[in-house]
């Protein structure tokens, strides 16, 4: 049957446009985040494969807000220590993993936020009153993570006498202090306070309640992208206003009844 040439062109578009929306004329690439694995509270991979962490759920909201769903996100494991390789080298497109934001970090990578504020502790075995301020550190020994801020304030400002191990993840750490290998690990109290109330460490250990430093958590990214660095602040801003900060914050933290700070003023890109 002959076909006219109005039907012919008709059923030609009909066809590409069945045919685009099998295959994906324009698939969407994943988001990568960079997270921690090991983070309980903040960014934790458990085992069945899923996340959590209150790291996970600003991460999460921030890829709704730039038109990413659940689904569409892929979560790469970032260590203290390679966070700005791993955005330096597009890896990933922004790190959300207990990012404290300092000057020397801002000469590679530029920061979006802050959007959370914790303070400098130390985690010890519960039933250990030894250590009650950061210089009885100076005859102790300690464990941090490598490439982390706590370690280096520790040795610099608080207790430079002090005997530190410093390893590679936190979870290490906390094996450490559980075998008594070292006395107390330090790090910021929202980390220490997910460990704590993690599953099976209930009444093993304890906060001591210092502040030994202000860390604001800032979302890291490649330097000069101006126009992501907006938008995610877009997007904290938003999450703070709409309840999903408090939500997050409490569904995270809440069984270690750890008392946080109110939500930091987002900064605004100049």
């Amino acid at each position: 049957m002959k076909v006219p040439k109005a039907g012919a062109v008709a059923a030609a578009i009909a066809i590409a446009v069945t045919a685009s929306g099998c295959a994906g004329a324009d698939p969407k690439e994943p988001l990568a985040i960079g997270i921690k694995f090991d983070q309980p509270g903040m960014g934790m991979r458990e085992s069945d494969g899923t996340f959590t962490g209150f790291d996970v759920d600003v991460a999460t909201y921030i890829a709704k807000e730039l038109g990413y769903k659940p689904n569409e996100i892929v979560f790469k494991q970032v260590f203290s220590s390679d966070r700005e390789l791993l955005i330096q080298y597009n890896e990933v497109e922004f790190v959300a993993a207990s990012y404290s934001i300092n000057d020397k970090r801002k000469e590679k990578v530029d920061f979006a936020g802050p959007y959370f504020v914790a303070h400098q502790d130390l985690l010890v075995r519960a039933n250990d009153t030894s250590i009650t301020k950061a210089e009885d550190l100076n005859a102790k020994r300690l464990c941090s993570v490598t490439g982390s801020t706590s370690a280096e304030n520790v040795k610099r400002n608080l207790a430079p006498k002090a005997s530190v191990l410093e390893l590679g993840g936190y979870s290490e750490c906390l094996v450490a202090l559980q075998d008594n290998l070292v006395d107390a690990m330090t790090t910021d109290n929202s980390i220490l306070a997910g460990y704590a109330a993690r599953k099976g460490n209930e009444g093993k250990f304890r906060l001591v309640g210092l502040s030994l430093s202000n860390e604001n958590y800032g979302i890291g990214l490649k330097k000069g992208d101006g126009d992501l660095q907006r938008k995610i602040n877009s997007a904290l801003t938003k999450m703070v206003s709409d309840g999903s900060w408090e939500t997050a914050v409490k569904k995270n933290f809440g069984p270690a009844n750890y008392k946080y700070e109110p939500a930091p003023q987002v900064s605004t890109n100049d």
